[in-house]
């Protein structure tokens, strides 16, 4: 027995590495923030299974945008130093298999919107286009970084939608949040591969404008996100531990740019990693109390 598991969860360990699984903190935290929205301020009835049909599509979407991008990126990835030991170049995990792994989760995450509801299901094809284009838009654009905010920020939006069937503003400006919020930090994640991204002629924001003007645009970027999450807690009039969570949000979402400076790129992975994952999950848990209260 022990032998025939064992290569199991290895192969597991290798496929939650590729799609770095970790990182689903970033957009998860949000999601429960829509979900618990359409349940208190829709008046709706909570429902255990919708909320796992909701749980499996995020996992879904974003493993497959994750391996797509990690096969798609694969030849660029084996040039890059900072990534030539990912699964793929390093012959952990089989390109086709990788791709056959994308193929799998885009059909799952289709055919779970079906059983949430027809809107979900109809638009479940767009976020499927969205979050994979993505992995395109490097080799042509520098608003690259934006497309990314733009599939992570359909978290709330999908979450609200997957219990309502129907659009509010209130988690839109949540997802707005997301949008400039994502598109910050992937700015300032970008910054590592500024000198490779010219020599391949890949597109991004550093590569386009250099590294100081790179991270005023991921401030402004982030300027934007606290504005909209100011703005929705007015609209939603929220409970006052709402602001608790959004004051600490705004203070990392400072905090991180303090780690970064145009000269000093050694807490890059501090900032993107463990600065916003904090962010995300506490905000959500303030967000979601004062819901609930």
């Amino acid at each position: 027995m022990m032998t025939l598991t064992m290569p199991f969860f290895q192969s597991v360990r290798r496929y939650l590495s590729l799609i770095k699984f970790s990182h689903t903190v970033f957009a998860l935290p949000f999601a429960f923030i829509g979900f618990t929205l359409a349940i208190v301020q829709e008046h709706k009835v909570f429902k255990w299974e919708l909320l796992i049909e909701m749980l499996l599509c995020m996992v879904f979407a974003r493993s497959a945008a994750m391996s797509f991008n990690r096969y798609l990126d694969r030849h660029f990835d084996a040039l890059n130093p900072r990534t030539a030991k990912r699964e793929i170049p390093a012959g952990v995990i089989k390109a086709e298999h990788a791709l056959a792994f994308t193929i799998i989760n885009s059909v799952l995450f289709v055919a779970t919107t079906f059983f949430i509801n027809i809107l979900c299901f109809y638009l479940s094809f767009v976020a499927l286009f969205v979050i994979l284009f993505y992995s395109y838009t490097k080799r042509f654009t520098a608003l690259c970084h934006l497309v990314l905010g733009v599939g992570l920020s359909l978290s709330p939006i999908g979450a609200f939608l997957s219990v309502t069937g129907y659009f509010a503003i209130v988690p839109l400006l949540f997802s707005f949040a997301v949008l400039t919020w994502v598109s910050g930090f992937d700015i300032i994640y970008a910054l590592q591969d500024e000198q490779f991204d010219k020599s391949q002629q890949l597109h991004s924001i550093p590569a386009a404008m250099g590294i100081k003007n790179a991270l005023s645009v991921s401030t402004l970027l982030h300027v934007f996100s606290a504005g909209f999450v100011i703005t929705a807690g007015v609209m939603g009039h929220f409970h006052w531990l709402y602001w608790l969570g959004a004051s600490f949000y705004t203070g990392l979402l400072i905090y991180q740019h303090l780690l970064v400076k145009p000269n000093d790129l050694s807490k890059v992975n501090v900032a993107f990693g463990n600065t916003n994952g904090i962010a995300s999950v506490v905000f959500a848990i303030f967000t979601i109390l004062s819901l609930l209260l």
